[in-house]
């Protein structure tokens, strides 16, 4: 993530907040322009508050579980900068690493990595990233996208619609595809009101319109900006990285484990109670937006319905969604997963890895 830049569509939303920020008033001109004033001054500093990328993240493509026999799953996991990983210094603190190696360790299989995320890269470039992983005939593709789409300020139909068509691709090719929609991009603490206020409506709303894109094209997605925006707030030493902008490593074990369910879902190793009746049922647009509200929310097909699954992270008591979920066994009186790696939060141990040759 870079630099922005106000489109025309954002122009227009800038002074729509002016409007709304200087009311009904004789003043409201006056108080539109120093509106605006102050969000271009914003986005000015942003662009220097915003790190550029030193050095790229470890890879941590290879085999998973390489002590499991059987086939090798093929996963790629495909994105910007947080899918790939970039802020940790270890290949197995990558979101590919923690995914692998919780899907293996549940399924007893190897798992084959294979990483083409891209930092920096846009919803624009999945074409090119989508390319490369056919070429690796994968089983199952992890997509992590949207935040820099927010901070460039671009078209957010455009970015849609090359998400859509990205997962389209990859369904067609018989790959199962699990989408990781736009987070919450106000929850960085360098961005400071009202930009961020902006910030994070701009949010909600691409992880809302990327929902219906990946559900109608077959995919299954999982809303993680509302889950973990709160939490980044709350603890951002422990969650952002030294750049106060990327994840830290016990960042991105949390953003693992919020998209593992619905991996192991999409393989069809789903343990979650199905509902029944009309609960959970809405259309596409409905689930969408109900999604974005209640973080955590996996949403999928069901005919011409989508469906709305909500669920624990693996191996965490949770008290969201108004009840709490029953500990595990051993983590009474824990501060979960306070006094663990980041890494344990999926289940890594050293020897699951097998460097790619």
């Amino acid at each position: 993530m870079s630099t922005i830049q106000i489109s025309a569509e954002d122009w227009r939303r800038i002074k729509l907040a002016g409007q709304i920020l200087g009311g009904v008033t004789g003043a409201l001109a006056t108080a539109t322009a120093m509106s605006v004033g102050l969000l271009l001054r914003q986005a000015k500093d942003l662009r220097r508050i915003i790190p550029m990328a030193e050095a790229p993240p470890p890879r941590g493509d290879g085999t998973y579980g390489g002590k499991f026999g059987g086939k090798a799953i093929s996963m790629v996991i495909l994105g910007d900068s947080t899918a790939a990983g970039y802020g940790v210094h270890r290949p197995r603190e990558t979101p590919g690493a923690l995914l692998a190696t919780g899907v293996s360790r549940r399924l007893h299989r190897p798992v084959r990595l294979h990483r083409l995320a891209v930092v920096g890269s846009m919803s624009s470039g999945l074409p090119y990233q989508v390319d490369a992983a056919l070429e690796h005939a994968p089983e199952v593709a992890i997509i992590l996208i949207g935040g820099n789409d927010v901070t460039h300020a671009s078209s957010r139909d455009s970015a849609v619609h090359h998400l859509g068509e990205s997962v389209r691709r990859l369904r067609e090719a018989g790959c199962k595809v699990v989408v990781g929609t736009c987070p919450d991009v106000g929850a960085i603490q360098p961005i400071k009101p009202p930009l961020r206020w902006l910030a994070r409506k701009w949010s909600r709303d691409l992880a809302a319109a990327q929902t219906v894109a990946v559900v109608a094209a077959g995919g299954r997605t999982v809303s993680i900006g509302g889950l973990l925006g709160p939490m980044f707030e709350a603890d951002p030493v422990r969650m952002f990285g030294s750049d106060r902008f990327h994840p830290s490593a016990e960042g991105y074990a949390r953003a693992a484990a919020v998209v593992l369910p619905t991996l192991m879902a999409a393989l069809g190793e789903d343990d979650r109670t199905v509902l029944t009746g009309g609960e959970g049922v809405r259309s596409l647009e409905e689930a969408a937006q109900e999604a974005v509200l209640a973080p955590g929310t996996e949403v999928s097909a069901a005919g011409r319905w989508a469906v709305l699954r909500r669920h624990p992270w693996f191996g965490e008591p949770r008290s969201w969604f108004g009840h709490r979920a029953a500990a595990s066994p051993g983590t009474e009186g824990q501060s979960v997963p306070g006094g663990r790696s980041a890494a344990s939060a999926v289940g890594w141990t050293p020897e699951d890895h097998q460097p790619a040759s």
